[in-house]
Order: structure tokens, then C-alpha cells, then sequence
């Protein structure tokens, strides 16, 4: 019997959702030998989210081609090519006669690995501020690229989720956690995308993306503006001197105001910015975009936008329309040389001059495009893609260096991009995951190729472990799922598995060919907590959840405290560490208990002592002998989260292969302060002199002298304790502003400003850290649910004299307690 229209129209149904998350390196084939009660089941097992849908309409489905056919396979239709086709109800409907009852085999293929010219490559990052629609913005670039064939929402009600937040924990809390790395083909050009986490206590996976990215796309809300995590992403920009766009997001929610954010792209950072776009309508009205450049009105129709019409500016929009060119061709004059002469001589730049200027400005970062629409909406996001491929640039446009760490003088080398196996290859490690969205058992290691090129089997080395490794499975990734490619060339983003290595690392194929390439900025911890396996049983998943997790994010760190015989995980905030007991839990099964959170408080220097000790012990044969005599200071209160370190002798006194013994005991002095047991920052130690004996002097003994020198200014010096203090951005309704207010205050904190829009308003305010717990119910309860906040740390500061009293008094409690016990026993 066939199936119905009805029934084939409920397969073809849930063979589109299956489409949109099935990988592309898998094909579904008839094949006689299986019996279909087998097709059912791994149906069922393969897709476990559909289960619910699979399990009603099992029995009907006699065939099921997802996104591809391998050649040998025919099929005597003339609509259907063997290689690539469109699933329809009516080829659906002819499948379903020709192969009634024809059982299935599923076959791994390799994706065809397709390469480009070096121009026509970009490697861009979408960041902004959380919920400023990157993840969004990232799905509809994937739909309209052909990437994936239906869009999905963050947190959406269909229970699928983005295709780029493919984590659980993810589609549940409508976040991103991780990066994501995909690649799209867009007009001819090959994008490399990385969809970033918006929230400050993931800003590690912007770092690390944002390290090894040409270009990138800064979104920013329509509503909100620039926000504390867009200053953030601004400095991380300027940090790896990456080239962007801007884009104007979320312009049909209500109090969506374009012309606010330019204004705070230019005060609060500083860019010399100007619109290329501008929107037709805003709010409920919004319906396309006018490009200044072409003169002309964009609509975007059909159900998904997908469908982009070029009419002609509507008549109320001409007037505004040359105003707005008219201040993007003099902003752009100012930066650059030959539209500055242009417009000296009063001569009008035609369309490709103003479209060759804008990519030289960007391209040297001195001029900011701004581009509008909403993702949501489906609006403006096909000219984006278009602008990449027009301004962003190309691998062979970014200068790269590596340092030759041959030679005892280090020097820069600077990399060639071409793309061919001539040149010696060159990658890094910028991100690895050791399971999560990588469903392997071994460790997927994302890499960056800069020089060179790299195929399967080849053999390379890690420049800081000297280990050889053999790449034995090439793959780029598309969000969680992984597609093998033969071989990869400088300007590519790919991955490797089984490499054994750590964030931040260089590989080489050639061992002669030691050079290394600058690492990663990694912040370091703000927050701490206990942590502890409930069951003794899970003692060991327990450690090897936390070895993977440590691994994978270099923010997230795990230190055994001695004193009270329990491990403390440290992090950038509460959320990061309560992901991750969440995630261990998920993924490894082992329920654990989080104390309360602690803060990294600091000790540090209030004023200039001077130090001289001296290290001597003789117990036959050899002895020990150093001396260290210098100042230790304070630094400035922008640097209290540092340390460092001054080598001012001169003559023989401290022999020059003692001074790494010396920064090394340093190191282990500064772990632990007199004051409350924190760790030393903010401090300099400037070496003066120091002696040496012949035979006695050795590493450990200078080592031990530098030890001694920091408790001697410890029993002699002024020490302070320092906080961490957040920058805190809150957005409520103007009713509540001196609720608000009251409760910063309340909380010890600074307002550095107030920013009233229409019927709501945003607060910028200094509050330390320690004073923050609980502050989300409290922001809640005096907005009645309506206000919302975020932070980001700042810098560190002096604490308050009745806490630092209290917190050296519990330490003190701390040291007594073992005391006593001892001397019960």
C-alpha cells in the first residue's frame, strides 16, 4: 500500500527537521541485505531527538535521503541527480513507490574538500554583548548560504536550538558557552566563521577566537548600545589589532535607536564611525535598509527574508539619504588620502571610490563602517555577508609573525601565506575540546594554519613539548559535527585528532624549524569555590571531569588547599563555575557539592622596603650560599593584578644563570601572603646586589635566598589586602532608578554614570566583588523582575579596613585551629 498524501507529507516533515542537524559526511542508501526493524532502531538510536516523531511514523518511512547520494547510486528519475538534490513531497512520494519495502545502510563519505584562492577567503568572528543576537545573526548566515536548509531559534519552542549553540546547556539557558566554528560559501568567497560567547565569564573563548581571526563582525544591540562586554570585545579587537565591521542589530524591537549606538561607538570607544546603511523604519515599521553607497532600498520578502528586492529610496527617505552620504564621504576624507584630495578639490568620488576607501580604512583599522538590520526579522543580513566579502580582509592582507627561538638573540620572522606545501608549515592551537560538542573519545584540536600546508598522515611537532605527532584524521568543523578533509592550507581553520597538546601551542612539520607564535591573553581567576565529589564511588570520573575541563578552558583552574583538605575551582564568575558543576554532573554523572563562592583577594605592598638576606647552610661537603639585597615596591594601582621583576646588578656579584632561580623563588613566594594566605600581587622586586660564594652558590640556594627575601618584607614591610572591583552596567525601567541606586550605594559601589532612554534607563557603576553575591535577586526585587545587569572586572583595590580586619582574623583562626588540634592529640 502507498502511503498517503497525508503521510507523506508527515515524513517529508520530519525528514526536513532531520535535514537541518544531520551531518553531511553520512548518507542514507537502500540496501537489501538489512531488514527494516534495523533501519527503525538506528533510526531511532542516530536520532534520539526526533524520537518522539520517529517512533509514530517509523513503519512508513521505506526511504529517507537527507542531503546526499554517493555517484554509483542511480535512480531512474529524471528530476533526481545522483550527487546533490532537493528532497520534495512529490520526489518523496516517488521513492516512497519505487523502494516500498527496500531496507536501508547508512556509509560515512568524505565531504568533498573544496579550496579556494587566497583572496577569496575570510576568517571572521561574530562578537558583541551577551544577547546582542550573534548566535542569531550566525543562523541566518548559515540558512541564506545554503549551509543548513531551516533556521532555528536560540531557545527556540520547536526544542531544536541554533545550530551553532549544539550544546545542551546551551538551548536550555538561551546562552553560548563555547565558540563554534563552521565555514559557509558565500557569492564565490569561502567564510570561516566563529560564533562567540557573549557573556564575561566565557570572554576566554573570545580571546582565543579573536587570536587567529582576519576580521570580524561587532554587533551591537539597537536597543541597549555598547555595553559593558562590547568595551570588553573593543579591547580584545585593539589587543590583535583585527579588522571590523559593525552591525546595528535588533532595530524592530521597541526603542531601537541606530543613531544612539553610533554615538556611543564614538564616545565611549573612541571609533571614527560613520553609517553605510541606514534603516527604512524602525520598531514595528522596520521593513528594509537603504545603502548609501548604491542609492538604493533593499526589501527582504518571502517567509525567511530569503528573498532580497532592489526598488528605489522611498521619496521621505531621499533627503536624509544624501545627508547621511554626505557624512560618510567626509568622515572617510579624513582618514584617508585619496578621497581626502578628492574632496579638497570639490570632486564627487563615484561608487567604486568610496567602496575602495572604505577597505583601505578598514583594513588599517582607522575607520569603522556601520551597517543596520535584525537578524531576527531577517533583514539586512544578505548585504553583511556582502560587505565581508567587499571590505574584511584576505590571510595574505594580515601580517603574521612568529618568533625564531633559534639563537640567543630571539628575533621575528614574518610568515608567508601562500598556499602550497612549499613553504614550511606552521599552525596553532588556539582551542581544544576533549568532549562536550566533540563526541569523540580523543581530544579535537583546533587549529589555524598560517604557513604551508598540512595531509592526512603527515608528521608534526609541538615547538614547547618537542613531542612528534601524527595527524591521522583531518576535519573542518561545522558547528558539532566534524567533516573530513583530505588536506589543509595557510589561511584555513581546521582540526586535528589525537593531537596531545595545550591552548596556545605551535606545531611545525619540520623539527629544524624552531619558531613559535605569540600565545593567548588569559585573564586571570576573580572567583573561587569549594568543590567535592558527593560519592566516593565517582572519585575518579570526578577527577577526570575536572582534568578535561582544565584542559580545555585555561580560565577555569583547580588548586588543592592544604590547610582545609579540599579542592577550590577557580573562575571569571559564578555562572562559569555553575556551568561547569552542571556539565559534570550531565556528562560524567557524578553529583558533587559547590561551597560558597570566595573571592581572589590579593596582598600587596603599601610602601617601598628594602630587603637584604642572606641564604647560608653548611652540613658538610657542599653548602648553600646566596644573597639578595634590592627593594620591593608597590605598583600603581592599574597594575596591582601583576607582578615584576627588575634585574639591576652589575658586575659578577649575582652571576646572570642565577637570576631564573631567583624569579623562580619569587614565584613560589608570591602564592602565599602573611596577611590572609592570598597570593602577592602588585608588587616589584628590584635586585641590587647580592653575593656569591665559589663553591657554595647554587640554584636552589638563590632560589631559597629570593624566598627569604619576600618573608623578610613581610615580618617588616606595611601589606594591604586588594579586591577585585566589577564594572556593573544595570538596565531598568526609570521608575526604579533610585531603588536602583540605592541599592549600589547600599553595596558599597561607585555610579560613574546614568544614562536615561525614553522610559528606561542604564547605570554604570564601580562595585567590588565580594559585595556583588545576591545581587541578582535583589536587582530583581526592586525592579519587580524588570531590570537586568552584567559586569566585567576591572581592575584590583585597596579593601575596606572592617573587612580586611575580619578576613585576617578568620585566617589567623585558620592557623590556630591546626594547632590546637595537635595539641589535643
Amino acid at each position: 500500500m502507498i502511503p498517503s498524501t497525508t503521510a507523506c507529507q508527515a515524513i517529508w516533515n520530519t525528514a526536513n527537521t532531520i535535514t537541518s542537524v544531520f551531518t553531511s559526511t553520512t548518507v542514507i542508501i537502500p540496501q537489501s541485505s538489512r531488514s527494516m526493524s534495523n533501519f527503525i532502531d538506528f533510526m531511532q538510536t542516530t536520532f534520539k531527538p526526533f524520537e518522539d516523531q520517529l517512533s509514530s511514523l517509523a513503519r512508513q518511512i521505506t526511504n529517507l535521503t537527507v542531503l546526499s547520494i554517493i555517484q554509483e547510486h542511480q535512480i531512474n528519475y529524471k528530476p533526481f541527480r545522483p550527487r546533490s538534490t532537493t528532497m520534495t513531497p512529490r520526489l518523496l512520494s516517488h521513492l516512497l513507490k519505487q523502494y516500498r519495502w527496500i531496507p536501508f545502510r547508512t556509509f560515512a563519505v568524505k565531504r568533498e574538500s573544496k579550496h579556494y584562492p587566497l583572496e577569496k577567503i575570510r576568517n571572521i568572528g561574530i562578537s558583541a554583548h551577551i544577547d546582542s543576537g550573534k548566535t542569531t545573526l550566525s543562523e541566518r548566515v548559515l540558512f541564506y548560504s545554503g549551509r543548513i536548509q531551516a533556521m532555528h531559534e536560540v531557545k527556540g519552542k520547536d526544542a531544536v536550538g541554533a545550530t551553532m549553540d549544539s550544546m545542551e546547556l546551551e538551548r536550555e539557558r538561551g546562552i553560548t558557552i563555547q565558540s563554534a566554528a563552521t565555514y559557509v560559501e558565500w557569492k564565490g568567497y569561502n567564510i570561516n566563521i566563529i560564533d562567540t560567547p557573549g557573556h564575561v565569564d566565557f570572554t576566554v573563548e573570545v580571546e582565543r577566537s579573536l587570536r587567529v581571526l582576519d576580521g570580524a563582525i561587532l554587533v551591537v544591540c539597537g536597543v541597549g548600545g555598547v555595553q559593558s562586554q562590547t568595551i570588553t570585545v573593543n579591547r580584545q579587537l585593539n589587543r590583535y589589532r583585527v579588522p571590523f565591521l559593525t552591525f546595528i542589530n535588533k532595530l524592530d524591537r521597541m526603542n531601537a535607536n541606530p543613531s544612539r549606538a553610533m554615538d556611543h561607538l564614538k564616545s565611549k570607544l573612541g571609533h571614527n564611525a560613520a553609517f553605510v546603511q541606514i534603516p527604512i523604519g524602525l520598531e514595528g515599521n522596520f521593513k528594509g535598509i537603504i545603502d548609501l553607497i548604491e542609492r538604493k532600498a533593499f526589501y527582504f520578502n518571502g517567509p525567511n527574508g530569503e528573498e532580497v528586492s532592489v526598488e528605489e529610496i522611498p521619496e521621505q527617505y531621499k533627503q536624509e539619504t544624501e545627508n547621511k552620504r554626505r557624512d560618510l564621504i567626509e568622515t572617510l576624507s579624513g582618514v584617508d588620502d585619496e578621497l581626502g584630495e578628492m574632496f579638497v578639490n570639490e570632486e564627487i568620488p563615484n561608487e567604486q571610490q568610496i567602496h575602495d576607501a572604505i577597505r583601505r580604512c578598514v583594513l588599517k583599522r582607522k575607520f569603522n563602517p556601520i551597517f543596520v538590520g535584525s537578524a531576527l526579522k531577517n533583514k539586512g543580513v544578505q548585504p553583511l555577508l556582502d560587505s565581508v566579502n567587499r571590505y574584511l580582509p584576505n590571510p595574505a592582507e594580515v601580517e603574521n609573525i612568529a618568533l625564531d627561538e633559534l639563537g640567543k638573540e630571539k628575533k621575528t620572522i614574518k610568515l608567508d601565506p601562500t598556499r602550497s606545501f612549499a613553504a614550511p608549515f606552521v599552525g596553532f592551537a588556539f582551542k581544544i575540546e576533549a568532549g562536550g560538542r566533540n563526541t569523540s573519545t580523543t581530544q579535537l584540536t583546533y587549529i589555524r594554519v598560517y604557513q604551508g600546508g598540512v595531509k592526512r598522515g603527515d608528521t608534526l611537532y609541538n615547538m614547547r613539548t618537542l613531542k612528534r605527532t601524527r595527524v591521522s584524521k583531518l576535519v573542518r568543523m561545522h558547528s558539532n559535527k566534524a567533516e573530513e578533509v583530505d588536506e589543509a592550507y595557510a589561511g584555513d581553520i581546521c582540526a586535528f585528532y589525537g593531537l596531545d597538546c595545550a591552548t596556545g601551542d605551535t606545531f611545525v612539520n619540520d623539527k629544524a624549524y624552531q619558531i613559535s607564535m605569540e600565545s593567548i591573553f588569559v585573564p586571570d581567576p576573580v572567583i573561587s569555590m569549594s568543590i567535592k565529589c558527593s560519592s566516593t564511588t565517582d572519585v575518579e570520573k570526578f577527577a577526570a571531569a575536572l582534568s578535561r575541563f582544565t584542559r580545555e578552558d585555561p580560565t577555569f583552574r583547580i588548586v588543592y588547599d592544604e590547610d582545609n583538605k579540599e579542592s577550590i575551582a577557580m573562575g571569571m564568575g559564578e555562572l562559569q563555575l555553575d556551568i561547569y558543576a552542571q556539565r559534570i554532573q550531565r556528562e560524567y554523572g557524578v553529583k558533587i557539592e559547590m561551597g560558597k563562592p570566595k573571592v581572589s583577594f590579593r596582598e600587596s605592598l603599601v610602601n617601598p622596603i628594602k630587603f637584604d638576606y642572606l641564604h647560608k647552610k653548611q652540613s658538610g661537603g657542599a653548602g648553600q650560599y646566596g644573597r639578595v639585597i634590592g627593594i620591593l615596591e608597590p605598583l600603581s594601582p592599574d597594575k596591582f593584578a601583576t607582578v615584576e621583576f627588575s634585574d639591576e646588578t652589575s658586575g659578577t656579584n649575582v652571576p646572570s644563570q642565577f637570576i631564573p632561580a631567583i624569579k623562580k623563588g619569587l614565584i613560589r613566594a608570591y602564592e602565599k601572603g602573611s596577611l590572609s594566605g592570598n597570593k602577592i600581587s602588585g608588587v616589584k622586586f628590584r635586585l641590587q646586589d647580592g653575593d656569591n660564594h665559589i663553591v657554595d652558590s647554587n640554584e636552589l640556594a638563590f632560589m631559597l635566598a629570593a624566598e627569604g627575601a619576600i618573608r623578610q618584607t613581610q615580618e617588616y614591610g606595611q601589606w594591604q589586602i586588594i579586591e577585585p572591583v566589577m564594572l556593573v552596567e544595570i538596565n531598568a525601567p526609570t521608575e526604579f532608578q533610585s531603588a536602583v541606586h540605592s541599592l549600589v550605594i547600599k553595596r558599597f559601589g561607585i555610579v560613574s554614570g546614568i544614562e536615561p532612554r525614553e522610559d528606561w534607563f542604564t547605570m554604570l557603576a564601580e562595585i567590588p566583588l565580594n559585595d556583588m553575591f545576591g545581587f541578582s535577586t535583589d536587582i530583581r526585587s526592586h525592579t519587580q523582575g524588570k531590570g537586568e545587569f552584567s559586569m566585567e572586572y576591572v581592575r584590583y583595590c585597596p579593601i575596606r579596613s572592617d573587612v580586611s580586619n575580619k578576613i585576617i582574623q578568620q585566617y589567623q583562626e585558620s592557623l590556630e585551629q591546626p594547632q590546637q588540634q595537635r595539641r589535643k592529640n
